[in-house]
């Protein structure tokens, strides 16, 4: 049933959503509840509005890596777990580059099995360290993609194997319930473009626990095909949520309505008939009934947006993509939706960062969405960076976690110095850890971006992987619920 925009208006006035108490247009903002980023009391940098972390609120100041990897602060330790060219498979080929979304499951005998995404793009042969093309585990024989399952034994003892390959720019993804991976490919690419044998765009379901569920990879055609960023499942209804990272124009949210009848479980998705269920994508209008056209729109935390949902005419892009299928005024568009995480009955989805391509530039976005009361809160809004090679500023938020000590946990991916920071349920922000590898030049830097944020399923280690050349950390410390000002 829709909620019409006279019905949310009328909420809206009961309410006071879309108004946040605190904060302006394109300054950091905080709002009730909300997790929003701002400066903290006694801030290393100055009140500088651009989310400048301070030592009121986090773990303390980081400390440089005299390895020259990882900064973090005092009492807290990395490991790697793998590195590519370093670490091999159980096959003895080299672990894949370009980590990406990451998802950790409980072990037999006390492991952790983690599900890395890599996410290679374009022709096979642009890569020297490619996810091998595992026999019986292959879709499309010309891409380059897929992921590798990790097990992490409790001696510290590490193998790592394929489980889908022959994908392209496997991106993020997201943890199902029924403790599976699915593996999202952000491309558009068709067979014959890029050495591709086959389409591209669709959505994989991998299962970490079980090698033999793998074989024969099938794209779950009735997500869509699009350039896929990441989903989540709503255990109490069903619907899949997903994100496209694209421009020329902005791409969209989705979501995919099961069909009458359908139960979610193991292996259920492969066997959906192309055009199972219903895609569809959102179309936002503000506390006066007004339609928005794009997410950047918002200027300040604590905004609400009404939410219906408009049907995806052809999901599979048969002629156009998906996004380019709906006239303006017909749906609301977002500039690089990227992370999402499932958690306090809903959906967080990050919106990385909006530029002359939007209506409103910022450098990035974080939205609640509820679908119970089937509405879109703006939690938390970074202002634009106006030097991002400066540390202390947080930007370009990207891969997401739900914290279980509280808050979120935000991988950065910007154009310098890129960070894991926190955000606590109060609105402050601090660092968690700084990536002091340097793949650029000593007179021109450069830091690949953090990816695949996540906690064991223990809660006493923090994974992370930094995408370039392919390294997967594992952060352990005295991680405590935090003070929330």
């Amino acid at each position: 049933m829709s909620l019409t925009r006279r019905e949310f208006a009328r909420r809206s006035a009961i309410t006071g959503a879309g108004v946040a108490l605190v904060g302006s247009a394109g300054v950091l903002a905080t709002a009730p509840g909300a997790l929003a980023a701002q400066e903290t009391e006694h801030g290393d940098h100055g009140q500088d509005g651009h989310g400048g972390h301070g030592g009121g609120v986090g773990y303390g100041p980081l400390a440089d890596d005299p390895a020259g990897l990882l900064a973090l602060p005092a009492g807290f330790s990395y490991r790697v777990i793998t590195r590519t060219g370093v670490t091999t498979l159980e096959s003895g080929e080299s672990t894949p580059s370009n980590h990406d979304g990451t998802a950790t499951f409980a072990g037999p005998r006390g492991t952790t099995l983690l599900v890395n995404n890599h996410e290679l793009a374009g022709p096979r042969s642009d890569w020297p360290h490619p996810v091998p093309l595992t026999e019986d585990l292959v879709y499309d024989p010309g891409a380059a993609g897929g992921c590798t399952v990790v097990e992490v034994r409790p001696g510290g003892q590490v193998a790592e194997w394929v489980g889908l390959a022959g994908t392209s720019t496997n991106c993020a993804g997201g943890r199902t319930p029924w403790d599976t991976w699915l593996s999202c490919e952000e491309t558009e690419d068709r067979a014959g473009q890029n050495e591709m044998t086959k389409d591209h765009g669709y959505v994989f379901e991998v299962d970490p626990a079980d090698r033999r569920a793998n074989r024969a990879p099938k794209p779950i055609k009735a997500l869509g095909r699009y350039a896929h960023e990441a989903v989540v499942v709503d255990p109490a209804r069903g619907h899949l949520y997903l994100t496209e990272d694209a421009a020329g124009p902005n791409g969209l949210l989705y979501r995919w309505t099961p069909p009458h009848g359908f139960r979610h479980g193991r292996g259920r998705l492969r066997t959906l008939a192309d055009d199972a269920g219903v895609l569809q994508a959102p179309k936002c209008y503000d506390a006066g009934g007004r339609f928005v056209d794009d997410l950047s729109r918002a200027t300040r935390t604590g905004t609400v947006y009404g939410v219906d949902w408009v049907d995806v005419p052809d999901r599979d892009a048969t002629t156009v993509s998906v996004r380019k299928q709906f006239a303006d005024g017909e749906i609301t568009r977002a500039r690089k939706l990227e992370g999402m995480w499932w958690a306090d009955g809903g959906a967080y989805i990050v919106s990385s960062y909006a530029r002359a391509e939007s209506p409103v530039q910022h450098d990035g976005q974080v939205w609640f969405y509820d679908p119970r009361r089937r509405t879109l809160t703006l939690k938390v809004l970074l202002a634009v960076n106006p030097d991002p090679s400066v540390d202390g500023a947080f930007d370009g938020p990207d891969n997401i976690t739900v914290s279980p000590y509280g808050g979120l946990v935000i991988a950065e991916d910007g154009e310098g110095v890129q960070h894991l920071f926190g955000a606590t349920e109060s609105g402050s922000t601090y660092p968690i850890a700084r990536n002091e590898l340097n793949i650029g030049t000593a007179e021109e830097p450069e830091y690949s971006e953090f990816t695949g944020v996540t906690f064991s399923p223990d809660g006493r280690t923090l994974y992370t992987n930094i995408q370039t050349p392919g390294i997967m950390l594992a952060i352990t410390g005295p991680w405590k619920r935090l003070r929330t000002n």
